[in-house]
């Protein structure tokens, strides 16, 4: 068996290494060829480019790396082309990778796509082009999948390789007590997001949220993992003069340890949204940004929700708060009915553990079993394609 795959990532990478894991162990012989980073290349990937090559962000830096990337996409055509895999499988980075799959496919290639866009949210009519440049879409996610399905494009639903990753039961004193953390207090995770955006829109506002709650749940304990060494220093910054830095424990990375040992987690919209739930605690979404941005996404996106958790069980579950809406006050507030109300916390913990049931499928081995029915019988099983 031949397969090409197109990571551009090192999220795409680690996805990857796992598909072709499960493809080996189907298919001991299977050869790999096309773009990947360490973790693809350790399980026998020809890469012919650097993981980083496909790695750009942002419009003025894609418009200048334009005509590099469409040499490169013509190269892999050329390249598959003349090898003749057996199926060819895009990893992300849609943009790049949703053009390489639909000029393979009209040769006789057959096409996957692992990790949907968000034609969800916004920018719906595409899907028209991805149903032309697919023979299957591989969603993490159960909406993502009754989304391609109302749209007739083969999907799988083959879970999240998160909710793979992460056990079904955890134990949140083991987590304070690895943290040096009190086992009794109140604790608060506090995540302002990964970009220094987020911490300049965000920081203040989520620490003002805890000078409120210290103000009504006196012994409140807060522990903020930084998520590198610059996001440090710029929390360390914003904590400096503020009322709230006594009660405040920055920690370097250690996310999921430190939501795993809290009783509530406020932090800004998007996969910490996801990993708080896979670690079943009750949490507050809230999310700043420029003013023409969000004038611009309030026009653009068609969802009723922005967080994971909410999206995922279809209805809202965790309270979002955006822009104005993310007043200190507001925020304090919302945490405080997690804070202060055992039944309801814990009422939500299980509702979270149920959710997580529902994505610890297995991704990468379902996502073998899709690719191989794609290439042995030319479809997704009728399981998948009702997902």
């Amino acid at each position: 068996m031949r397969i090409y795959l197109v990571a551009g990532e090192l999220s795409g990478d680690i996805l990857g290494a796992g598909l072709m894991q499960a493809l080996k162990r189907r298919h001991p012989d299977a050869e790999f060829r096309g773009i990947g980073g360490p973790r693809m290349l350790a399980e026998g990937l020809h890469s012919l480019y650097p993981l980083e090559t496909l790695s750009v962000m942002g419009l003025v830096e894609v418009l200048k790396h334009l005509p590099e990337l469409i040499k490169v996409r013509r190269h892999l055509r050329r390249d598959a082309l003349a090898w003749q895999p057996d199926a060819m499988i895009g990893i992300d980075a849609p943009d790049f990778n949703l053009g390489l799959e639909r000029q393979l496919r009209v040769t006789g290639i057959p096409t996957a796509h692992y990790v949907s866009p968000s034609v969800w949210a916004w920018r719906q009519g595409r899907v028209k082009s991805i149903a032309q440049s697919v023979d299957a879409m591989l969603t993490f996610l159960p909406f993502e999948a009754a989304f391609y399905a109302r749209h007739e494009v083969p999907v799988a639903f083959v879970g999240h390789p998160l909710a793979d990753e992460l056990p079904l039961v955890n134990d949140r004193q083991v987590a304070r007590s690895a943290l040096g953390l009190s086992p009794t207090a109140p604790l608060l995770a506090l995540l302002p997001g990964s970009r220094s955006n987020e911490i300049r829109f965000l920081g203040p506002t989520f620490l003002d949220s805890v000078a409120w709650l210290r103000e009504r749940i006196p012994n409140l304990q807060v522990i903020v993992p930084a998520a590198s060494p610059a996001r440090r220093e710029e929390l360390e910054a914003l904590l400096a003069d503020h009322p709230a830095r006594d009660i405040v424990v920055l920690c370097d990375g250690e996310s999921r340890q430190a939501m795993t040992a809290a009783d509530a987690v406020l932090l800004a919209s998007g996969t910490a949204a996801l990993e708080a739930m896979l670690c079943h605690r009750p949490m507050v979404v809230a999310y700043k940004m420029a003013s023409a941005t969000h004038w611009l996404a309030k026009r653009m996106v068609k969802t009723d929700w922005i967080s994971l958790p909410n999206l995922i069980a279809q209805e809202t579950l965790v309270p979002e708060l955006v822009q104005d809406a993310a007043s200190h006050e507001a925020i304090g507030a919302a945490l405080l009915e997690w804070l202060d109300d055992d039944a309801k916390r814990q009422a939500m913990e299980a509702r979270f553990a149920d959710l997580h049931a529902t994505l610890q499928r297995g991704a990468s081995e379902r996502a073998a079993e899709a690719i191989d029915a794609l290439i042995t019988h030319g479809r997704l099983p009728p399981r998948e394609e009702s997902a």
